[in-house]
């Protein structure tokens, strides 16, 4: 029988391999962390490639919404343009009414011995240019035009009396307010005008 005898130091082999065990775990742990680090650079890459995917998505939304809204705005423009239409043949489908009432009145209030040479209207004031064969005659026109719902205020502005081939007659201007024309209309121009 053979008897060994370990001549090295135990405590030199038990540091040896104490070595070995660290250096072997810090092996791990340094491969452990690169492999996180990697991890966490992939992972980061494709979290970042996502959202670019999403930020362009959004862009390309965000186009398409302006898109819209341009149209949105060109329709709103055509549909105030209509509107702005309708409205003027609203107007013009009441002027025509308001224009027969207008001159039917004007006719209906006109007493005998009274001749108009023009009418004018500019907005609701109408200027009428006449002539009566008495004062009495433009006094019996203006009570008329008085009483008569389609027009109010009558003002007798000018009278002149003249000897025309031995006729006595009486030149006149009055005015008065068109109460037949809305007062949002604006428009001015010459009704009618005529001779005797």
């Amino acid at each position: 029988m053979t008897i060994r005898i370990n001549l090295l130091d135990w405590r030199a082999e038990r540091r040896r391999q104490r070595k070995q065990r660290f250096l072997a775990i810090l092996g791990l742990a340094a491969a452990g962390s690169l492999a996180v680090v990697v991890i966490g650079y992939v992972a980061m890459d494709a979290a970042v490639s996502h959202q670019q995917a999403r930020n362009q998505y959004l862009t390309q939304q965000i186009a398409e919404l302006d898109k819209q809204i341009k149209e949105i705005q060109e329709l709103e423009k055509v549909k105030q343009n209509l509107l702005a239409r309708m409205r003027v043949i609203e107007q013009l489908q009441q002027s025509r009414s308001a224009t027969v009432h207008f001159f039917d009145e004007v006719i209906n209030t006109l007493p005998d011995g009274v001749y108009l040479t023009s009418v004018k209207q500019s907005g609701q004031n109408v200027t009428i240019d006449g002539v009566a064969e008495s004062n009495g005659r433009i006094s019996s026109y203006l009570k008329n035009l008085d009483g008569s719902p389609w027009f109010k205020d009558p003002k007798l502005v000018v009278i002149k009396t003249s000897d025309k081939s031995k006729l006595r007659s009486s030149e006149f201007e009055l005015q008065v307010t068109n109460l037949t024309k809305a007062s949002s209309d604006g428009s001015d121009g010459v009704v009618g005008s005529g001779a005797p």
